[in-house]
């Protein structure tokens, strides 16, 4: 095996481990609430506290500088709203539900952020992705709450914000760090209005500790660097198998359930996200949407 060969099975080994990190968020969310007895709020603080350090420590080991700016703090509000929001809706969601409306609500978020900046691609696979959210929704006996997907569509849309902010920086590892620490007062605020509503126990704990640590920042990490190293399709492309990976699991080890007709409404859906990323087309020059800019880098 020759060195390009080497070279390209280790970027697949590590994205492989960075979807595997990115379902794994979801599995570790619903077990804590499904198995123990710690709030939403207490498992949004430890999440983000516990990201936070590792980031920062990701960061002090490769020498990487953080930087406080105003845009920052926009970061980590958007990224408090996503993880905060995350939390609430898994009280009442399943694994696989939740990582759909989540991954769904961010792509579509983008793609529509990205067609405002001159970005064009098909626009009939946004209305099979819609399309198939919307059968995914539709009331059944195994249709998840509405409360609950609502919020996980607010943590998708926040979180597909986050990542639109993310594009403008030139170190997106500094930019995450600084963005969980940001985000540390305002999950600690949080805490203190749901004072009434605390409760913690020892895998509850657990569980946000492995969430923030390993699924988030070292899962994050993994992913910025092997992101660097393949086409925005590509990036786009292999994101469609988390949510697929997030039921799976939950079916394994949680022992959740999905009917034939959640399942077709969701490869529908994911059908539809993939044809618009593997026919999105880059900005025409000289074109200038009304009201919008390219983020400066």
């Amino acid at each position: 095996m020759n060195n390009t060969e080497k070279r390209l099975l280790l970027v697949v080994l590590l994205t492989s481990l960075a979807m595997l990190a990115f379902a794994a968020n979801s599995l570790l969310t619903r077990a804590a609430f499904q198995t123990t007895t710690i709030d939403a709020a207490s498992f949004t603080a430890i999440r983000v506290i516990s990201g936070a350090l590792t980031l920062l420590l990701i960061a002090l080991l490769q020498g990487v500088r953080l930087k406080f700016t105003p845009s920052g703090l926009w970061s980590a509000v958007l990224l408090f709203t996503y993880v905060a929001a995350f939390s609430f809706a898994y009280r009442d969601i399943s694994t696989g539900a939740g990582a759909l409306v989540l991954f769904a609500s961010a792509q579509l978020l983008m793609i529509a952020y990205g067609y405002g900046n001159g970005e064009r691609t098909n626009l009939l696979g946004v209305l099979v992705a819609l399309g198939g959210m919307a059968a995914f929704l539709a009331p059944s006996a195994s249709t998840p709450a509405w409360s609950a997907a609502a919020l996980m569509a607010v943590a998708g849309f926040a979180w597909g914000g986050f990542s639109v902010l993310g594009r403008a920086c030139d170190s997106p590892i500094a930019n995450t760090a600084t963005s969980f620490l940001w985000a540390v007062p305002l999950a600690l605020l949080l805490m203190w209005v749901q004072h009434d509503h605390l409760s913690v126990d020892r895998w509850g704990m657990t569980y946000a500790l492995l969430s923030g640590s390993l699924a988030s920042a070292i899962g994050y990490a993994i992913w910025y660097w092997v992101r660097g190293r393949m086409t925005a399709i590509s990036a786009g492309a292999v994101q469609l198998s988390v949510p697929l990976l997030s039921a799976v699991l939950g079916v394994l080890l949680l022992g959740e359930h999905i009917s034939w007709g959640a399942g077709l409404s969701a490869l529908v859906t994911l059908s539809g996200v993939a044809w618009v990323t593997l026919t999105a087309k880059a900005k025409q020059p000289g074109h200038r949407a009304v009201g919008k800019q390219e983020p400066s880098r």
